[in-house]
Formats: structure tokens, sequence, C-alpha cells
């Protein structure tokens, strides 16, 4: 569990516990009436992005590029949500942690996404080769060493 999951609650009940304090049942109601406009506030944010995603098919984002390029480390799973308007296709079994997510685009670039107690922990791009390079690699053998020398030749 962490820190700010117990120092939330604990700072509210401060809050209302200072506001009856000074300014008796007035301040508490005031102090209460702010703390459930904050909790409005976010479950409406949260109900707008899943909504927006809801939209969208799942697991899809315009580019992966433009994501890889925009994730930081410690971002929640509702902003990296809320940034490709679409939740991501779970890579693992769900109660799994840590928990990954893809979002593929239509060029079948993906970002896998991992993330530990909701927060990104890490992030890998990966681009498909494209089919001339991949027959072309194919193709050419690699270097190859004479065994009497040790010299290395470059087949090509």
């Amino acid at each position: 569990m962490t820190l700010s999951k117990i120092l939330v609650p604990v700072a509210g009940l401060a809050l209302l516990v200072i506001g009856w304090r000074s300014y008796g049942l007035a301040g508490f109601v005031g102090v209460a009436g702010g703390i459930i406009m904050f909790l409005l506030l976010h479950f409406t944010r949260t109900m707008t992005v899943l909504r927006r995603a809801g939209n969208r098919p799942m697991g899809y984002v315009d580019s992966a590029v433009m994501l890889n390029a925009k994730l930081k480390p410690r971002m929640t799973l509702l902003h990296v949500i809320a940034m490709t308007r679409s939740i991501g296709a779970a890579q693992t079994p769900e109660g799994v942690q840590p928990e990954v997510f893809r979002w593929t685009d239509n060029g079948d670039s993906y970002v896998d996404a991992t993330f530990l107690e909701g927060k990104l922990q890490a992030w890998k791009l990966t681009r498909p080769v494209p089919v001339e390079e991949a027959a072309a690699a194919a193709a050419v053998p690699p270097h190859t060493a004479d065994a009497v020398t040790g010299a290395t030749s470059d087949a090509r």
C-alpha cells in the first residue's frame, strides 16, 4: 500500500477537524462540501476518459511512436488511457501484477506498457521489420570466421 493511500484520507479528516474547531458546524460543512466537490470532479473526469475510450477499438492508438515519446515513468493507467483514448489490450491475466497492456497502430507498431499498482513502470516500442529488409537479411549469409587464421570475411 502506498503512502498516498493513507495520507489523503488522514489529510481530509484533519481538514474536517480544523474546520470544526475554527468555525464550528459551518466550517465542518464547508470543508465537507469541498471534499465532496473534489471527489465528484475526479469521478466525472474518470467517467469522461472511460466513455471516450469505450468509443474506440480496444488496444488501438493513432501512432505508437508518438505514444512511446509521450510516456513517462509513474504515469497512471488512467492518464495513459486518456492520452490514447483507448483501453489497452491486456497481455497478462486479470489481477496479476505487474499488468502489461498493448496499444497498436495501423502500421502494426505497438507499445507494451507495464503497470505496477496502476503506475507505469516500463514500456517498449516494437516496430515491424519491412518485408523487403527481412527478405534481404535472410538472403545474405552472416559474417564467417576462417577456422585456421581466425580472420573474418564478409560473405556479401
